[in-house]
């Protein structure tokens, strides 16, 4: 069930793009919660179509399903043209998901939690540093692994980010009840308490091997903090962070 959260990645990245929108007070809601309307509506509707087109079992193994389904419904051509669109959109995700992941890289570079040089702005504005240096990672994680492997280790770490949200939701909203929020969260501590509760429940459904992926990246990354982070960040010095 898990997996499912792959579906779901490149929202929260959203919000990486705040220093760059004219009025993120009002752009991040739109972009955030209207693009996950559209994108749950339209996965409604191609679950609905496929299930109604076909047995589950008849496509549930299959790496193309949708393909695979037209194919059995004996449209051949049509069933080329969705694995073509298939293929043209996977560069598009790929850009969506450096997108963010380079703007997190960045702001980590601006605190001081990694190597300042990464946080070079060319001259039209864009992080390029940054945006190559989290290519060379993906592509590096993407040759060494399997992808099913990645995929795996990538919805374990969005559980976790998502479950962070949770954690903080109620965290912020005890020890700071009267700072001022651009969002209303009602019944805040059943959303929080709910999205906590989920995310674990799904964590621990994936795999042991995954788990323990997890738990050593974790570690790795909780060495370079106590290594290097911790000593250099700026908001741990009371410093101002530039951005």
């Amino acid at each position: 069930a898990a997996i499912i959260f792959f579906a779901f990645y490149g929202f929260d990245a959203i919000a990486t793009a705040a220093e760059e929108t004219k009025k993120p007070e009002r752009d991040l809601a739109i972009g955030i919660v209207g693009s996950m309307v559209i994108c749950t509506i339209l996965y409604i509707a191609v679950a609905a179509a496929a299930i109604g087109a076909a047995p589950v079992a008849s496509f549930a193994d299959s790496p193309e399903p949708l393909a695979h389904i037209m194919r059995g419904l004996g449209q051949g051509v049509a069933a080329q043209w969705i694995a073509a669109a298939a293929v043209v959109a996977l560069p598009t995700v790929l850009l969506a998901f450096l997108f963010g992941q380079s703007r997190i890289f960045l702001g980590m570079a601006r605190d001081g939690l990694l190597p300042n040089r990464l946080a070079r702005i060319s001259n039209r504005g864009v992080p390029v540093v940054v945006t190559v240096f989290t290519a060379v990672v993906v592509a590096f994680l993407a040759g060494i692994m399997r992808l099913d492997e990645l995929a795996s280790l990538a919805n374990a770490g969005t559980l976790m980010a998502f479950m962070a949200v949770g954690i903080s939701l109620i965290v912020l909203r005890i020890r700071e009840p009267n700072r001022e929020r651009k969002f209303r969260a009602p019944l805040w501590w059943l959303v929080g308490g709910i999205a906590i509760v989920g995310c674990l429940t799904f964590f621990f459904s994936l795999r042991g091997m995954t788990q323990l992926y997890f738990l050593g990246w974790n570690v790795l990354g909780l060495v370079i903090y106590l290594v290097w982070s911790s000593r250099n960040s700026r908001l741990a010095k009371g410093e101002e962070v530039e951005g």
